[in-house]
């Protein structure tokens, strides 16, 4: 039988009423431990609370200019109760090939952009949690084009 329990989620967005409409739609499905507006309160939020997902915008007032970078960078190598790696899923209404790489090189398992259905985004959220990569087609591409430039040819 699956693991049906909810996964805890720390949101983190600067407008609360974006952080209003993502509890409302998804706070059945999943446990919010904790809400946050900006790099400073994320990363303490997120060292107290150690969610198994962080949804995690990109743009944030804070730290060192960097938006969800920041984030990343002052939460690296944090893990849940259960001895498991709080992973981070981008949350952006930015499709920007350079936002996508900047999250994913400081170490976001996924990036999906604010457009996402609720129902998706839940099945993101859990997917994050297991560990697995989620992106939608079009941001994968620019993953793969940027880490597979980045690697050089193969022999």
């Amino acid at each position: 039988m699956p693991d049906t329990k909810p996964v805890d989620v720390v949101l983190v967005d600067d407008h609360r009423m974006f952080r209003s409409g993502v509890r409302a739609e998804i706070g059945d499905a999943v446990n919010i431990v904790g809400e946050a507006p900006d790099v400073d309160s994320a990363v303490a939020l997120i060292r107290q609370t150690r969610p198994a997902v962080v949804l995690l915008d990109v743009h944030l007032p804070g730290g060192n200019g960097h938006g969800g970078v920041d984030v990343l960078h002052g939460c690296h190598g944090l893990e849940t109760e259960d001895k498991q790696p709080v992973r981070f899923l981008a949350l952006s209404v930015s499709d920007s090939a350079e936002d996508v790489i900047a999250v994913i090189r400081a170490g976001a398992r996924g990036y999906v952009t604010k457009t996402i259905s609720a129902a998706d985004l839940t099945r993101a959220i859990r997917r994050v949690a297991d560990g697995d990569a989620v992106f939608s087609p079009r941001l994968a591409g620019f993953v793969l084009d940027a880490f597979g430039a980045s690697a050089g040819e193969i022999a």
